[in-house]
Parts: C-alpha cells; sequence; structure tokens
C-alpha cells in the first residue's frame, strides 16, 4: 500500500524557501494558504470561485488543452504516439472558465479541460498583490493551473516546485527519482507536458505491458490536498496530479537557488540528454571509465579541487555570470 506523504500544519511552525531546498522528501503544509480570498471564494461555490478569478482577467490568452470524453482526463500520447491525446487552443482566462461551467452541467464523462502554466501575472494582474506568498522569494512567478477532472501522469521538474490548491480536490501520488525504471517513462524528447511523463496509467495496475508498476505504487506517497493546502516536490521527484472535482486549481511557484553570484544552475536535463547522444552508444569498458569521472566531479559528496589553489580552480570553484559563459563557450566547441 501507498504511504502517506509527510505533513505539517501552517501552525505547526515557520518555513523559508531555505528551510524546503533543504528537505529530500515532499511535504504538505495543511492550511498555508487558508486566508486567501481566491480560497475563500472557492469554498463558497464554483461559480463564485470563477467570477472572482474572472475579475482579474485581462484578456491575455494563454494554454488551455481540451481532450474527448473517450480519453478519461488522462493527458498523453495518440494510439501512434506520433502525437499527443489533445487539442491545443489559446484563450484567455474567463473563455476557459465558461468552457469549464458549460461541461459542468453535462451529466456524465465529458471533455477533458485542462488550462496550464498560465503566468499569473501575464493573463491575472492584480492577483498575485492579493494573494502574497512570503515564505519564497518575490522574484519567483506563480502559474496557473484550472480543469475539470484531468489527470497528469507521473512527471518531474527540474526545479523546486511549491503547488497550492485553490479551487476542489487534487490527489498527488509521488514516487522517489530512483523509481523511475518502474514507471515505463516515455520518450524524453518528445512529451505532452513538455517533460517526460509516464506511460503506464495508476488506475490500472495489471497492465501487462508495465509490469513494474505494482512495485512503484508500493512505494508511492500520496495525498489529497483542499482548498488553501500546499505540497512541496523536490527537483526529480515524479509526481502523478489527479483532479477530483468538476473544478479544480492549482497555483504554483518553481525555483532554482543560485549556485554562484547571480548564476542559477543549468538545465539537468539538457545535460541528460546531452549525455545520452555522448556517451550512452560507447562501449561497456569506456561507459564505466566516464562514470568514474562523473561521479568523481559531479555525484560524489567531496571537493575534488580541494589540492587547487582556490584563485585557479576555475569551473570547479567559485562560479561567475562571466566565467559560466566562458565555460559555455567551451562547451560549445565540443558539439
Amino acid at each position: 500500500m501507498p504511504s502517506a506523504i509527510e505533513e505539517s500544519h501552517v501552525g505547526d511552525r515557520a518555513f523559508t524557501q531555505a528551510d524546503l531546498a533543504d528537505r529530500e522528501l515532499p511535504l504538505v503544509i495543511r492550511g498555508l494558504c487558508r486566508d486567501w480570498p481566491v480560497v475563500a471564494a472557492a469554498r463558497e461555490s464554483d461559480t463564485s470561485f470563477a467570477h472572482y478569478l474572472a475579475g482579474f482577467d485581462n484578456g491575455a490568452e494563454v494554454d488551455t488543452l481540451l481532450m474527448a470524453p473517450e480519453e478519461d482526463g488522462v493527458i498523453g500520447y495518440n494510439p501512434q504516439m506520433d502525437g499527443f491525446n489533445y487539442r491545443h487552443f489559446r484563450v484567455p482566462v474567463t473563455e476557459a472558465l465558461r468552457r469549464l461551467a458549460a461541461y459542468s452541467r453535462h451529466d456524465g464523462v465529458t471533455s477533458g479541460v485542462a488550462l496550464q502554466s498560465a503566468p499569473v501575472s501575464a493573463c491575472l494582474p492584480g492577483f498575485r498583490q492579493e494573494h502574497p506568498l512570503p515564505q519564497l522569494q518575490a522574484a519567483i512567478e506563480p502559474r496557473l493551473w484550472i480543469g475539470n477532472r484531468v489527470t497528469t501522469p507521473a512527471h518531474f521538474d527540474a526545479s523546486h516546485n511549491l503547488a497550492v490548491v485553490v479551487c476542489g480536490r487534487r490527489r498527488f501520488t509521488l514516487f522517489a527519482p530512483e523509481q523511475v525504471g518502474d514507471l515505463y517513462i516515455g520518450p524524453l524528447d518528445f512529451a505532452p507536458t513538455g517533460a517526460a511523463i509516464s506511460m503506464a496509467r495508476l488506475d490500472r495496475p495489471d497492465d501487462p505491458r508495465f509490469p513494474r508498476l505494482r512495485q512503484a505504487l508500493a512505494q508511492s506517497l500520496v495525498s489529497e490536498l483542499e482548498p488553501g493546502d500546499a505540497i512541496y516536490i523536490p527537483p526529480l521527484w515524479w509526481h502523478h496530479v489527479a483532479s477530483l472535482e468538476r473544478l479544480n486549481a492549482l497555483v504554483n511557484y518553481w525555483w532554482k537557488p543560485a549556485i554562484g553570484q547571480g548564476v542559477v544552475p543549468e538545465s539537468g536535463l539538457g545535460a541528460l540528454m546531452h549525455a545520452i547522444l555522448a556517451l550512452k552508444s560507447l562501449p561497456r569498458s569506456e561507459r564505466k571509465a566516464w562514470k568514474h569521472l562523473f561521479d568523481h566531479y559531479v555525484f560524489d559528496d567531496h571537493d575534488p579541487a580541494a589540492h587547487i589553489p582556490a584563485e585557479r580552480r576555475n569551473l570547479l570553484g567559485r562560479l561567475t555570470p562571466a566565467l559560466v559563459e566562458q565555460i559555455k563557450g567551451k562547451i560549445r566547441s565540443y558539439l
């Protein structure tokens, strides 16, 4: 059976962005944003939530997906895997809310609608000022997600992620990074959400194509979040997100801690793809040799430059924007 995600309540203890970034495990924070006006509107009714949110809408178009009823609201591939199982539109937030309201009046299975990753400052100016999150740096841009009973299969983010449910309920099923081999991940460079996703449906654990899925489910962490609840998901943790009501909404915050003066880490996913291109086809003995180098310089918890004078460590020392650009040029010369 899955285990519950560790929980804290907003009154239990204070936390900071650095506290979250230091965690190795996910955390549910009950009631973190219970006082947000949008949460109060959602608790009143779906209609109150929609009217409240529409009051901020400036008409900017945002990415919205529409799935046929037979897809059960699960975002994924088409049967040939040469495309995806949805149609893509760009519409204002209010138009997406109207479509969701129309579908909510139908009994039975309806089309799936998912407004995805809309930058709040671009489409709902004023919302952020009314809904502060002082635990995070002000420069972190919140993003809005709205839909009906839609499911996003297990995927990971390279950034730290704090997500707040503001309407409806969402079930989060999380898997540790080392469970990647039991989740049957699709192509890294061709995915419906931009991030590689699991091709296995969690509600079909007996699918013969995915025999190790049960192993992943047995080690999974699960929690259902109500309006005002938040969840912190560490980088590279696989998360499967199921929206459970006819109207659901979430606001999330992604960030990467700086690793030097004004230096933010590069994309680990880009490094992974480059490593596949550069190393995967090499003979086993050569791959093993490269593994030693990667362990020494990247993955082992020691300082590989301790014997080098601090002012001569270059890439292995203190990073500056100028040095990062210099190293990028050297990387490009290897391509």
